[in-house]
């Protein structure tokens, strides 16, 4: 299979008359040795089905569906039908146009076991990665590139800067697999930033994640307002001493099974 290289992806983007995005995040991936390491690290073969957001110029697509895998792709740009067509000539890839920020993952995906194996667009990458986490049980394997401070984000551990929602989320409903990071001269065009590859793999959430995800929202929403405060609305004093949590500490200081915790509390002093 012959991936594709910086210099055949600007040679396929002057044919075509085209510009990359900055409201779409566009940075395609031109580099065939992290293309197969991400085939590689998602562990793709036959027996998959695989979800790419961010088809671009195809060239991630297409290492995937030379696994054998069912491959479903989606890309929001319709100005790249025409390459698409050219790179996915004769491969099976369901291939749709929709931004995915409006698509019902959960009707779309059929069955279980799906992997997200994507480059990431820069404007999708936290809200995505988070959706599919908390209301897409469909997809139980995450391998995405996402800037370097997102990955930063989603593996952070409490009491650490970049510990937050993301951290939070991640923390009760998946696993912290392989991360990498990656320069910004594998992409046409470089972005200003280092990017990094992720993976996530799902694990049973507790049974009070909503609750608890809101609980983490609102707190993070006012993170430099102790718990008391930015919960006032939310938290009964109470709760706190039966949950063991300093109602003077801040959000960056709780683990996320201590946001489980404190909502289990606010339930049963609420409702005995």
């Amino acid at each position: 299979m012959n991936l594709q290289s910086r210099s055949q992806i600007i040679e396929m983007l002057e044919r075509h008359d085209l510009l990359p995005r900055k409201a779409y995040g566009q940075h395609f991936l031109a580099d065939p040795n992290l293309i197969r390491k991400l085939v590689a690290l998602a562990e793709a073969g036959p027996a998959d089905s695989l979800l790419e957001v961010g088809a671009g110029t195809g060239a991630l697509t297409a290492a995937l569906a030379a696994t054998g895998a069912r491959v479903l792709a989606y890309e929001v740009d319709e100005r790249l039908r025409p390459i698409l067509a050219e790179t996915l000539a004769g491969l099976e890839v369901d291939l749709r146009f929709a931004d995915i920020m409006g698509v019902d993952l959960e009707a779309a995906l059929d069955g279980v076991g799906w992997k997200l194996v994507a480059n990431l667009p820069y404007n999708v990458g936290t809200p995505l990665v988070l959706e599919i986490l908390l209301t897409v049980p469909a997809v139980t394997t995450v391998v995405v590139m996402v800037q370097r401070e997102v990955a930063d984000r989603l593996a952070a551990a409490p009491g650490s800067e970049d510990y937050g929602l993301p951290s939070v989320v991640v923390g009760l409903t998946a696993a912290v697999g392989e991360r990498f990071t990656v320069p910004p001269q594998v992409f046409v065009p470089a972005p200003q930033v280092a990017s990094s590859v992720i993976r996530l793999d799902r694990v049973e959430a507790p049974v009070g994640l909503e609750a608890a995800v809101r609980l983490a929202r609102m707190a993070f929403g006012q993170r430099r307002k102790m718990l008391r405060r930015s919960l006032a609305d939310a938290v009964p004093v109470s709760a706190y001493e039966a949950a063991g949590i300093d109602p003077e500490g801040r959000p960056e200081q709780l683990a996320p099974g201590e946001f489980v915790a404190l909502a289990e509390a606010t339930e049963q002093v609420r409702h005995g």
